[in-house]
């Protein structure tokens, strides 16, 4: 009976480290400082949000190369970056899969998509799986609007239409954008990300 008792607490202590280790914490929350990282580009080097002096905000997504809504979505990520880069906001991309859960996630693969798609912002990896539970990413596509503070102005998706750019008639990252510009915060400051969840080491 003793040692059926003490396999039982061992198998639910290992029950609760496998928990802890696959599910992100709660992450920022509207108004939060977002801490600073320094990550891998594919091109080798690290990229930082310190790296932008002159910035009046940065766009943080979350996302990579397998799922199909990160897809959906990749050239209109590329229109953000070419649209409000150099207004001051540019997009900050961030892979944060496991590339031995999902082996289209490597940084090879992601060299290779990045080149061609053409992307014109960085795409790093989150080797360590520590940047996305620091922001609470659960998706990708995932989006982070920071303003220059690094202060958390939005979460969610980037429009109301992951499959269908033009029909897309709610455009939460750009109206987060021009309500900052104005002055104001954005309304709404979250929605819900929809997209494949984060493949998270065990």
């Amino acid at each position: 009976m003793k040692n059926f008792v003490l396999r039982f607490a061992m198998l639910l202590l290992t029950a609760s480290v496998l928990i802890s280790a696959t599910i992100p914490g709660d992450g920022y929350k509207i108004g939060d400082t977002a801490t600073d990282f320094e990550l891998k580009n594919v091109n080798g080097e690290m990229v930082s949000l310190s790296d932008y002096p002159d910035a009046k905000g940065y766009i943080v997504i979350f996302t990579c190369n397998e799922c199909p809504y990160a897809k959906m979505y990749e050239d209109r990520i590329n229109d953000l970056n070419n649209k409000y880069a150099s207004q001051g906001y540019p997009v900050i991309a961030i892979m944060p899969n496991d590339p031995n859960i999902q082996p289209g996630d490597s940084y090879e693969n992601m060299q290779q998509r990045a080149e061609s798609k053409g992307f014109t912002f960085p795409y790093l990896i989150d080797e360590g799986q520590e940047v996305f539970p620091q922001y609470g990413a659960s998706k990708t596509p995932h989006v982070f609007l920071l303003n220059a503070d690094k202060v958390v102005k939005y979460i969610g998706a980037i429009d109301n239409n992951a499959r269908d750019a033009a029909s897309a008639d709610q455009k939460y990252v750009e109206d987060a954008i021009q309500a900052l510009e104005a002055g104001n915060d954005p309304d709404p400051a979250t929605t819900k990300a929809i997209g494949c969840g984060i493949k998270v080491k065990s």
